[in-house]
């Protein structure tokens, strides 16, 4: 296998992650339609920029880290798409959250060109970006392409799962986002709720990190993002809204009633329109609080 991989999409996950497949010793070319950024960023670590989709035809290896499952759809098959560009075998690796049952219809249509697929999303934010000790998700029809994706893969991540066929890393994806932003609604509802008797929220906190109530949330979010006003997890509201929206298309698709997962998604979408435009997830709370005590935002 060639060690020249394409990386589309270089935001704030994309830029450590593309560094770190260079550092691991990748040849990595990055396309972005912010040239300049690409351009910047290529330029600082020592990587590859490719102006035009064209850029990537050497790689045999293409990652993308967009921030829907149509947005990688465009960079492959839409107008000036990768697709055209790339040789038979070509593997995609997309490393985005995006919709299940689209990946597979995505990877059907790439596999009538030639191309192969392989969903790899991943877990850990920024900072397990950042240091390379990203979770990983892997679904694939073939192991084989599992196996090729692997060295890229171990590039940026530390623990790297295969959860099945093809679509399967999105789901699961989906939803432990839809685990993790239901714990920190009802963490947050909790503090509103207590607050509003009398229990100081710090405390609150504190005597949840002790007893059964821990969880990540309660561990690494309340207190510095919440309750000490930074609000600066790293992760948009609008991507963990998305996330959990997945999830509660998923289970539909399903002909599942899942009444936590929908009610779960009616909160995220609530707090998604009830607040700025780039927002943090974790300003989630300032807009359930507002709700819940008849205010508005």
């Amino acid at each position: 296998m060639s060690s020249a991989v394409g990386f589309i999409g270089i935001g704030n996950m994309g830029r450590p992650m593309s560094r770190n497949l260079a550092a691991a010793g990748f040849d990595v070319t990055v396309f972005d339609l912010n040239v300049d950024a690409a351009r910047a960023h290529a330029n600082a670590h020592g990587l590859t920029v490719a102006e035009t989709m064209a850029g990537l035809a050497a790689c045999d290896r293409i990652v993308t880290m967009l921030p829907d499952g149509k947005a990688v759809r465009a960079a492959m098959l839409g107008e000036n798409g990768a697709a055209p560009h790339l040789a038979a075998g070509t593997v995609l690796i997309d490393m985005s959250s995006a919709d299940p049952v689209g990946t597979q219809e995505l990877g059907a249509e790439l596999a009538a060109k030639g191309l192969a697929m392989v969903d790899a999303p991943v877990s850990g934010a920024v900072p397990r970006a950042e240091d390379g000790t990203l979770t990983i998700m892997v679904g694939s029809d073939n192991p084989a392409l599992a196996e090729r994706a692997r060295p890229v893969l171990a590039g940026m991540g530390k623990e790297i799962v295969h959860t099945g066929p093809l679509g399967s890393g999105h789901a699961m994806k989906a939803l432990n986002n839809y685990v993790a932003a239901t714990g920190f609604a009802a963490v947050s509802e909790a503090l509103i709720v207590g607050q509003k008797f009398g229990l100081e929220p710090g405390k609150m906190v504190e005597i949840m990190n002790t007893s059964t109530g821990r969880n990540f949330m309660t561990d690494l979010v309340m207190k510095p993002h919440v309750l000490d006003e930074a609000f600066a997890t790293g992760f948009a509201l609008a991507l963990l809204s998305k996330d959990v929206g997945i999830a509660e298309d998923l289970a539909s698709s399903l002909d599942m009633d899942a009444r936590l997962l929908h009610t779960s998604a009616v909160m995220w979408r609530e707090a998604l329109a009830d607040l700025p435009t780039g927002a943090d997830n974790s300003e989630a709370y300032k807009a359930w609080r507002d709700r819940m005590s008849g205010g508005t935002t």
